[in-house]
């Protein structure tokens, strides 16, 4: 199968997009050993430019332009280069990409690798790269509100690696049942990063007719999505999707428009050393009425003056503010600042502004912070379900905000600060247990109506001592404490059976990628009526296990052993 097949060409560059003839192929080359030189690298380039569908031009022409222009740092001689291309191929073959896998093995590995490069790009990271758990903290946020949706245009309008795009394909996928429904636009203006986006798009196996993106400055030129300068007014499309999600380069210069001159700046036009409500008005802009948008920005959006002050005003009293929620520092790499998470609709019926102080649920992660599974859960149902936590959320009303003249600043409206430890003086000097340190364990006295009573006898307004010689003896006999034990044991009762049933007596045909969700939705579940257990505390253990064993023992199962392990009996 060449280039000389006219007819088998025709017909797969009009299903793929593009065509590679057999002597282009991976299992060619490995097949060629020794005898695969880098000549054959660029011959595989040049053959796969001249055979892109010419409808397809946009997704594919040029997509290799940097490999191209790379393949000489490869070594300093033909030789050299050529055994650094066969010692790559060599390592990659050994990638499972065959269909036993129902999860996106060298998608992992290019986000893998990415992520690693980013790691040691010091602040340039920020240009290409948004790390995996912001991504799917925005990610699960849309989904939930694009749930039942049959058709959903997503878009970044500073799209980088793509993979802010891809994690919140891959959430409304989940949700929504169908990849194949949901359609990409992407915009990024370094020509190398937007051959990132592009080809990480097309990795994920999504339909070149579903991937829509473009290299320029989305600040300059919005969405001119058009065939040529020349018939840009026959061919120009607005551009309005489902979900708008960004992370912009923070505070940066940009040439502002006169006022009035841009549609998308009608709340006001951002100040010239600082675009960040420029790309927030922007991706506002092209959401349809019922849509949604996060964005990452910078804290000082929240409070600065002038004409950010304007448009923030402007952005509460119209109501597009859904929530603001507070990210660990130090959680982006190449910088340290501090930054939030913005979510905006373009029509809303509430005026209520719900802020989310989540600066304290993180990991350390060598230099890093990072967002733990159970943070990202937590944060997504607070906002999916608009909850009031003390020292973490409030929904904040719109006179309020009046009252502080539209400054969001998060500490104004959510205190996350540990409490301040005191001492009774009193206690220290004359004995007893401080009455201060006994109203501390107060959530516990609320589910054990009557044990305070009986483990303490008050002595005073300051201070009580034990009522009791043995305090686990009398705790253990409480009868609000047996019946609470006895609650607990019986929403566990059927769990062995249950994940028995989820994990082994269905691991030959369980989905991988989706079962994780199904086990922490049955464990949240449980735990709902239980008091004084954290439930994100359990989900993050689920979590814990899931990445280390769990999936991985199915992987081997499902690719390796499925009939024998189909017949094991568990233990």
């Amino acid at each position: 199968m060449d280039e000389n097949d006219a007819e088998t060409v025709q017909y797969v560059r009009d299903l793929c997009g593009y065509f590679i003839s057999y002597d282009n192929l991976f299992s060619t080359w490995i097949a060629s050993q020794s005898d695969f030189t880098i000549a054959d690298v660029r011959d595989a380039l040049s053959a796969f430019e001249r055979n892109i569908d010419p409808a397809r031009k946009r997704v594919f022409a040029g997509i290799f332009d940097t490999l191209q222009t790379g393949l000489s740092k490869l070594g300093t001689d033909e030789k050299s280069r050529s055994k650094a291309a066969r010692d790559l191929i060599y390592l990659i073959k050994d990638i499972p990409m065959d269909s036993r896998q129902d999860y996106d093995t060298l998608g992992f590995i290019y986000e893998y690798l990415i992520s690693n490069f980013a790691s040691n790009a010091g602040k340039k990271a920020g240009e290409f790269y948004t790390p995996s758990e912001v991504s799917q903290l925005m990610s699960e946020i849309v989904a939930w509100h694009l749930a039942g949706r049959e058709e959903i245009n997503i878009y970044d309008p500073t799209s980088g690696s793509g993979s802010l795009l891809i994690h919140i394909g891959q959430a409304v996928a989940r949700r929504n049942g169908n990849p194949n429904d949901i359609k990409y636009y992407a915009q990024e203006l370094k020509e190398n990063t937007y051959n990132l986006t592009r080809m990480n798009l097309v990795m994920r196996g999504i339909l070149p007719d579903n991937i829509v993106t473009r290299n320029g400055d989305t600040l300059k030129s919005d969405w001119p999505w058009f065939d040529t300068d020349e018939t840009k007014d026959e061919t120009y499309e607005p551009l309005f999707v489902d979900a708008v999600v960004s992370n912009p380069p923070y505070s940066q210069n940009w040439e502002p428009p006169e006022p009035g001159e841009d549609i998308r700046f009608e709340y006001g036009i951002a100040p010239k050393s600082k675009a960040d409500y420029a790309f927030l008005l922007h991706d506002l802009y092209h959401l349809r009425d019922d849509g949604i948008m996060t964005i990452v920005l910078p804290h000082g959006v929240l409070f600065r003056g002038g004409e950010e002050g304007t448009i923030r005003r402007n952005l509460v009293e119209n109501h597009h503010i859904q929530a603001i929620i507070g990210l660990p520092a130090n959680i982006f790499f190449g910088t340290g600042i501090p930054t939030i998470v913005m979510v905006l609709r373009k029509h809303r019926n509430d005026d209520h502004v719900l802020v989310v102080d989540a600066s304290k649920y993180f990991a350390k992660d060598g230099k890093n912070n990072k967002l733990r599974a159970s943070d990202i859960k937590r944060i997504v149902d607070t906002v999916s379900e608009n909850r009031d936590v003390d020292k973490f959320s409030r929904l904040v009303s719109l006179d309020e905000i009046r009252q502080n003249d539209y400054n969001l600043n998060i500490p104004r409206y959510v205190d996350s600060s540990e409490t301040a430890e005191s001492w009774d003086v009193y206690s220290t000097m004359f004995g007893g247990i401080p009455k201060q340190d006994i109203d501390a364990l107060n959530k516990y006295w609320n589910v054990f109506p009557g044990l305070r009573q009986r483990l303490f006898a008050e002595e005073n307004g300051h201070s009580a001592k034990l009522a009791v010689q043995d305090v686990r003896e009398a705790v253990n006999a409480d009868s609000g404490v047996s019946a609470y034990i006895q609650r607990y044991r019986e929403v566990f009762t059927d769990y062995p059976s249950y994940l028995r049933g989820e994990l082994v007596g269905n691991a030959v045909n369980v989905s991988i990628a989706a079962e994780e969700e199904v086990l922490a939705n049955d464990l949240l579940h449980r735990l709902a009526d239980v008091p004084l257990v954290d439930a994100y505390t359990a989900y993050q253990v689920l979590d814990d296990s899931w990445q280390k064993t769990i999936a991985n023992d199915l992987e081997t199962i499902q690719s390796e052993a499925m009939t024998p392990f189909a017949r094991l009996t568990p233990t």
